[in-house]
This record gives C-alpha cells, structure tokens and sequence, in this order.
C-alpha cells in the first residue's frame, strides 16, 4: 500500500512532508519544530527519520530540536554534508535509501543549489523536489546554470504521470501570476489557479501531469514560438522563462 502523505504548513509558506507506513515515520525537510511535533502528537506517532533535500536554512533549521525530541535519524546528501545538520545516513545521487520501509531513489536536482537532491518513492508514486520542480515554478536558481536546472527538471519530467509532485513552497499565487501571463490561452491552468484560490485543492501535492499542463517550465515547447525563440533549444527557452521569472 502507498505510505500515508501529510503536508505540514511551516514558516510562512514552506511545506515540510511526513510519511507514514510499516510502522514508522519519516519527514521531509525541516523547516520549522513546532508544527511538525504538533501533527506527531495529533497523530500519536514518533519520528524515524529525517530526510533533507538541501542546505537552505528554511528546510534544515529544525532538524536539531526535532532530533532532540524524537531521536530520529538524520539522511542526506553526503556530497553537500559540510552544510547539512550531521547526518547519521549519508546518500549520493543515483543511489536508493529506505524510508518508512519502502525504496526511494536520490536524485539529484542540482540548480537551486549544488547538491539539491529529491526523493522519488515509486512505490507510493511521490517525489518530494523542494525547490527544484515546484507547484507551477521551479526554484530560483541561487547556485546552479540554467543548463543544470533544465537537465534536473527533465531528469524529474521523466517520471510517471501520475506521480505526486511534493514541493516545498506555497508559491502558486507568485507562480501562477507569472504562468498565466506568458500561457493566458491555457484552460488547463486558469481552471487549476481557480480551484487553488477557492480552496477546491491544495496547492501541492499535485500530478506530474497536472504540472505537465499548467507549469510553464515544463512547458518550453508549447512556449517557444510565443516567445520568438522558433529554433532553440529547449535549455535556452527554460533560461529565458526563468530569467522572465526573476524579473516579474
């Protein structure tokens, strides 16, 4: 059976993920104690285990305390460990970890940082990608070229339709703002950015293919004569939508 998903709002707008299944528990990021000890609580679970997906304050800071209260153990990239609380499993893309008793593989994702790392559970069909492909965006690229973030939002693109996109950040409203002005024709999408505002769904987790339809970053080739780009590369389009991104 699939694990049991439980999106835990933290900060102002991060979300932080726990799993649920074969008699443990996991989380994914740590942005904030808090809440995450409230739904274990609310819920009458511990926690097992802590997966990070990149050395951002806003989703490590709180692994300590929550280390702290919980015992659970600490996995993530042993390529960026220098930047990461301490780690007690330590993983590399390509590789495969257990969480909650079921296979994930590491990918890597790099772009909004070097040594961003997601967690595809294709058992449960989840991917949890931070701040690489998110609800209708992809991350800012801090660290990483947009040739990088492109090869890791198709690496991600590559996966089943049907699996579950687990995103980091509320940012539908920046993010489907900026969608709909370059993709104003899209059905699809204003029909999703209407059933987000009305509170009818979430703003993640949403479907590969939801994201295949309504992120303009998954979206180059329906995009690129639209853009006067008729020719280019797909990487190139991706970097003139995400430098339109940064400028909106």
């Amino acid at each position: 059976m699939p694990l049991e998903l439980i999106p835990v709002r933290c900060l102002t707008d991060n979300y932080a993920w726990l799993l649920h299944g074969n008699g443990q528990t996991a989380l994914i990021d740590a942005p904030e104690a808090a809440p995450i000890l409230a739904e274990l609580q609310a819920r009458g679970w511990g926690l097992d285990l802590i997966a990070l997906t990149h050395h951002h304050a806003d989703h490590i800071q709180a692994a300590p305390e929550l280390v702290a209260a919980t015992g659970a153990k600490v996995l993530g990239n042993a390529q960026d460990a220098t930047r990461l609380p301490p780690l007690d499993i330590q993983t590399r893309p390509g590789e495969t970890v257990q969480i909650c008793g079921e296979t994930a593989q590491v990918v890597d994702v790099s772009g909004h940082t070097v040594g961003h790392v997601a967690f595809h559970l294709p058992g449960s069909a989840m991917v949890f990608t931070a701040d690489s492909l998110m609800a209708l965006g992809c991350g800012r690229l801090f660290e990483g070229t947009p040739d990088m973030m492109w090869d890791s939002l198709s690496r991600l693109n590559a996966l089943p339709g049907a699996t579950l996109v687990c995103s980091g950040h509320d940012y539908c409203r920046g993010n489907g703002a900026f969608a709909l002005s370059i993709d104003s024709g899209n059905e699809t999408l204003r029909q999703r950015l209407a059933d987000t505002a009305s509170g009818r769904r979430p703003c993640a987790p949403a479907t590969l293919d939801d994201e295949r339809a309504t992120n303009p970053f998954l979206r180059v080739a329906e995009l690129r004569d639209a853009l006067g780009m008729k020719g280019a590369s797909d990487a190139d389009v991706f970097a003139r939508l995400r430098k339109m991104k940064d400028e909106f």
